[in-house]
């Protein structure tokens, strides 16, 4: 895996027909300015088409999608997943929908930015790319909770690529050759998470082709802002390594004794509090407590003052609590591989 410069006049004159798949679930609220980012792209709209997956919702998104199709001037097809509750079913549905030679996906809440299918799809001029991986970045947050999230970079795909396994692309950014498909099978449509390594790992194990990443293949992603979607989101990585080391063998990630989270906890209070309260009160300048909430620059991932505290300098209040937060996420983490077994239906592979 790796990332190589594309000869300009060839990926000029490659545009191969794309198929943008976005499986939704209750996504009402999400769809206006998903739509926007899908308008605003600048790939050739007479060479991509874009299938959104209505996943069974409960609201008004399968009637908005169909409203959007026949209004929109770019080419929508809206479909409906309703056998089966998964967001991979869904993409299965879209991907047998879809004429590309190029299957792209995302999701709902992500934001792609307008170059991000141009950047994508780039790679491909080298027939020996089979996946291509964009980056993902945190859109503006407020909430201490996001704030940490952006500094820790938990959504980037640095993380995914950088498996010790193998390396994978998450489904809110990438895109994969059809005939890759066609060889190596669609999705688990019973598997509820985890699916995106699954499939990626599936086409790098059978040798069909190599797995390429794209920084500036840009969407954006809204980082959890409460404890309890943060507490989800965590668990649901656990299950994912529970499941796939079921189905590759993937080492279980160890779990934490309670000795263990309790030194933790002891030699945050004792030492690295008091180091980043000091730290923060060396550098020159002090911003002034501040009640005002300011968005993070989501590329560099400093955070502005915040409500809860006017430390300022290299130290801020997100930073003093990393060490519980990262305590909080691991707890949840363990409890999802835990308490978790693959269902058998999840080991179906749907064929294209």
């Amino acid at each position: 895996m790796n990332h190589q410069p594309v000869n300009a006049t060839i990926a000029t004159s490659f545009l191969p027909m794309v198929s943008v798949v976005v499986p939704i679930y209750n996504g009402e609220a999400d769809l206006p300015d998903l739509l926007n980012c899908l308008l605003s792209q600048t790939y050739p709209t007479d060479q991509v088409e874009y299938l959104l997956v209505d996943n069974n919702s409960s609201d008004r998104t399968f009637t908005i999608l169909k409203t959007s199709a026949e209004n929109c001037p770019i080419t929508i097809h809206p479909l409906s997943e309703n056998q089966i509750q998964s967001s991979y079913a869904a993409r299965n549905t879209g991907i047998r929908a879809a004429t590309g030679e190029i299957i792209v996906f995302t999701d709902a809440d992500c934001r792609p930015q307008p170059q991000w299918l141009d950047a994508l799809i780039e790679p491909f001029v080298n027939k020996e790319v089979v996946i291509v991986a964009g980056e993902i970045l945190a859109l503006p947050g407020t909430t201490l909770l996001e704030q940490h999230a952006d500094r820790q970079e938990t959504l980037s795909q640095k993380h995914t690529l950088g498996h010790s396994f193998r390396p994978y692309g998450q489904t809110a950014n990438l895109a994969i050759r059809r005939i890759a498909l066609e060889k190596a099978g669609l999705f688990r449509p019973y598997l509820t998470t985890g699916g995106d390594a699954d499939i990626c790992w599936r086409i790098l194990g059978e040798n069909i082709g190599r797995l390429e990443f794209v920084p500036n293949a840009i969407v954006q992603h809204r980082h959890r802002a409460t404890l309890q979607e943060l507490q989800s989101q965590w668990r649901r990585y656990g299950r994912s390594n529970r499941y796939l080391h079921e189905l590759h063998g993937v080492d279980l990630m160890p779990e934490m004794t309670r000795k263990e989270y309790g030194y933790r906890l002891i030699r945050w209070l004792l030492k690295e509090v008091p180091r980043d309260i000091k730290n923060a009160l060396a550098q020159p300048t002090l911003r002034p407590f501040s009640t005002r909430r300011c968005a993070n620059d989501a590329r560099s991932g400093q955070a502005s003052s915040v409500t809860t505290a006017g430390i300022a300098g290299k130290a801020t209040f997100v930073d003093l609590l990393n060490t519980p937060i990262g305590l909080f996420t691991a707890r949840a983490r363990a409890v999802g591989q835990r308490d978790t077994k693959l269902p058998e239906k999840a080991k179906i592979i749907e064929l294209l």
